[in-house]
């Protein structure tokens, strides 16, 4: 069979594509993963094939990045966010290459992550099976019909869920920037595009002085927007990357500092790692507060309070019970290499009805 993926830019949008496409090459089908031309890194990172199309250019969409930071209400930043960019611009650019992409290619089927909105139509035109997988962790969309998700109950409570866990990757262990230390390590990101959308580097020089005062091992990855050598200075206990896998970090991680984005709080959560995030815009508050909520983790407007956060989280090992409990319910979903049985199944059963 064959099957295209696509997705918007941004490495926390392509992220749950990718388990679900790797899945699909494991078991023999071919796969392209479709995205914004600037997209290919992170597509050629998880070692997939990539077919590029149109994005807005920077002219266009840096106003409209600028109101959402200007913006202190959450709904008025995921409105402009979802309304503007992701339903609107994005979308536009997107339609007439995924278009000539999907009529060359004839997939089975297009499977989406959430805000690619320009699948559901090239569907509807070609008449092929379209499916959705949610690049949210909790019920941001109202779509009805099942979607695919790697999100546990605990957060997406939605009966339309088909729930996979990503299976265990090894990676190489992290390199020793810390000179033999052995005290804890409290990784942070902010995800793959805050840095280019205007939150670099004050944000990330905060977070690093906040954290330079404590007895920790610090990661930090900025994304692949900026170069490390940007952000100037840090303490000796930060290490400043552009790019490190997360599965070789989880491992090691004793808490993160994010910034409630679904992939990364996904990854600490399926992980066991207690979190302290700093939501920024969209879906992230609403990531924050149900961490917060479930005990393993919390939720700080801002950086001020940062290195008391890291503290609490580290020493209270109830925040460590919290998020362990949400990684023993994501270790009870179906294995992902089960989805592409399910998918020729669910695809067969669409034909013939």
């Amino acid at each position: 069979m064959r099957f295209l993926f696509a997705s918007t830019r941004g490495a926390a949008h392509i992220a749950p594509l990718v388990p679900f496409a790797l899945a699909c090459k494991r078991a023999g089908h071919d796969v392209i993963v479709a995205a914004p031309h600037s997209a290919w890194e992170h597509v050629a990172r998880a070692g997939l094939p990539f077919a590029g199309f149109d994005f807005p250019s920077d002219e266009e969409i840096s106003p409209i990045w600028a109101r959402v930071k200007a913006s202190t209400d959450p709904g008025e930043q995921n409105r402009i966010v979802r309304g503007e960019l992701f339903e609107g611009a994005y979308a536009r650019d997107a339609y007439p290459g995924l278009l000539a992409l999907a009529r060359r290619m004839r997939p089975d089927a297009i499977l989406h992550e959430t805000e690619e909105h320009a699948s559901p139509r090239v569907g509807e035109v070609l008449g092929l099976p379209v499916w959705r997988i949610e690049c949210y962790l909790g019920p941001q969309v109202t779509e009805d019909g099942p979607f695919l998700t790697l999100s546990p109950a605990a957060f997406d409570p939605r009966p339309g869920a088909v729930r996979f866990r990503v299976r265990s990757q090894r990676e190489a262990p992290l390199q020793d920037w810390w000179n033999g230390s052995r005290a804890p390590l409290v990784y942070v990101s902010f995800g793959s595009t805050a840095a280019g959308n205007g939150y670099f580097p004050a944000l990330y020089r905060a977070a690093a002085k906040a954290l330079g005062g404590l007895d920790v091992r610090v990661l930090m990855t900025l994304g692949t927007e900026v170069e490390a050598g940007e952000l100037g200075p840090v303490p000796a206990n930060v290490h400043v990357e552009r790019w490190v896998p997360q599965a070789a970090v989880m491992p090691q991680a004793a808490a993160m500092v994010g910034h409630g984005g679904s992939a990364s709080t996904l990854a600490a959560m399926a992980a066991g790692v207690p979190l302290v995030s700093v939501p920024l815009y969209a879906d992230q508050p609403w990531n924050a507060a149900r961490v917060a909520a479930l005990g393993a983790g919390i939720t700080l407007e801002g950086v001020d309070g940062l290195a008391d956060a890291v503290r609490a989280v580290l020493g209270d090992p109830l925040y460590r019970d919290g998020a362990a409990r949400i990684a023993r319910e994501i270790s009870t979903h179906a294995p992902v290499d089960d989805m592409p049985w399910f998918l020729r199944t669910a695809t067969d059963s669409r034909r013939a009805a």
